[in-house]
């Protein structure tokens, strides 16, 4: 028996959109078109599913283009992209809640979907009833709805207002109510689109790790979000959607690293002069730059060590202690450390050019992308002078280890060369 839950074969969506209709100045142009308008509509009407050369017409959208992939049972596959990318509109179709244009989808095994907050519900409907309601419109029978009834309002967490009408309830009781219903049912395959990220901390902790219960009971969960985070934590594999294309799949954290690489700087420096330097009415911020031996690569590998580089003109006459400041955070916004050049000692500096140097030793940072997030200058230990955003993104590429092959240490923010002291016989019991 095959292993596959969902197989997509060169899925494709097109839409007819709508174009700016022609403007005539003249009478004679406004009444040539209006007698051409009904056959106008009708070409229009007749060619609505039919798409041969439809890549050459600028009136259709392909939402989904030739998109092929296969999702084995028990896998969570997470599916990320822009805005746009074409991912509601893939889930929508292996649900069968749009047809596709062209190619083909085959799903083996019942789908439960949440879409959309409080898909199903009836606001003048208590929680109570939405609950039979919903599950119903999902495939459980009642007797299933009773048997899981109980177990349903205590993961919503709103067993308080589940005789009260659903129309008053927030966006939030809505979906912990509905992600309840369909966590519930008793299928193969669950679709998730975005909505886990309207509960609040406490309620994505506990939904997150109800699918890592559904995946280990074998179930196939596809999840949709912007969460990077939740990816990485619940996806054994994931797939990036761009303009309705699959350009990249495999495993998560490399398709969630690159995804996100895409987004950073190219440049690791920047010079500016004096006439163009970001700056304050105290100070300028003349350089930022990120330094490593290049002669070993051409590229910062996990565990190099490398430094920062900042050079600042002071415009303030008199001698103060000025503090250089930086948040360096990950590619998932966490913040890694927060830099101070007060860590080392107390500098006093005058009018003109100062330079500060920082740096990150050996076997300290994992591969990622990072950035300089918020880049302050204080006086005196108190008063910013200067703050400037994203100053430095960079990226620090995998390192493969001969000492533990390839797995262990490519996980995690930090890559710490820990001290290991082993004891063995009698002294190890003591």
């Amino acid at each position: 028996m095959s292993n596959i839950a969902i197989s997509s074969d060169k899925l494709s969506k097109a839409y007819l959109i709508g174009l700016k209709d022609e403007v005539h100045d003249t009478l004679a142009g406004a009444i040539s078109s209006w007698m051409k308008f009904p056959f106008k509509n009708y070409r229009t009407l007749k060619r609505l599913n039919t798409f041969k050369n439809a890549e050459e017409r600028e009136d259709y959208f392909w939402a989904l283009k030739d998109v092929s992939f296969e999702i084995n049972h028990g896998e969570v596959l997470g599916i990320i992209g822009h805005n746009g990318a074409g991912k509601s509109t893939l889930l929508k179709i292996l649900c069968r809640i749009t047809e596709p244009t062209s190619g083909k989808a085959r799903v083996y095994g019942r789908i439960a979907s949440l879409l959309e907050v409080g898909t199903g519900f009836n606001v003048e409907l208590t929680g109570r009833e939405n609950v039979y309601l919903s599950g119903t419109i999902l495939g459980m029978t009642k007797k299933e709805i009773d048997k899981k009834f109980d177990e349903i309002i205590e993961f919503s967490g709103i067993e308080k207002f589940i005789d009260t009408q659903a129309k008053k309830y927030s966006n939030g009781m809505r979906i912990r109510l509905a992600f309840a219903i369909a966590a519930s049912i008793e299928t193969e395959i669950m679709v998730i689109d975005e909505v886990l990220n309207i509960g609040d901390a406490d309620f994505q902790r506990k939904s997150i790790a109800k699918i890592e219960s559904l995946a280990k009971q074998g179930r196939t969960v596809l999840f949709v979000s912007h969460n990077l985070s939740a990816i990485k934590a619940i996806c054994t594999r994931a797939i990036q959607l761009n303009h309705g294309k699959l350009i990249r799949e495999g495993e998560v954290s490399k398709v969630v690293s690159v995804y996100l690489s895409s987004f950073a700087k190219e440049h690791t420096v920047h010079k500016y002069d004096m006439e163009t330097a970001p700056s304050s009415e105290y100070a300028k911020l003349i350089k930022a730059e990120l330094k490593f031996d290049d002669t070993k690569n051409d590229h910062l590998k996990a565990g190099d060590p490398f430094e920062f580089e900042f050079v600042f003109y002071n415009m303030m006459k008199e001698e103060h202690i000025l503090d250089v400041v930086f948040q360096l955070k990950d590619e998932l916004d966490n913040i890694v450390f927060i830099g101070s050049s007060l860590d080392n000692n107390y500098v006093k500096v005058s009018e003109g050019y100062f330079k500060w140097t920082c740096k990150v030793p050996a076997d300290f940072m994992n591969q990622g992308s990072y950035s300089l997030h918020k880049f302050y200058l204080i006086k005196n230990k108190t008063d910013v002078i200067f703050e400037q955003r994203e100053v430095l993104s960079f990226e620090i590429m995998y390192s493969f280890d001969l000492r533990i092959g390839n797995v262990g240490r490519k996980e995690g923010i930090v890559k710490p060369k820990l001290d290991w002291n082993l004891l063995s016989g009698e002294n190890a019991g003591k």
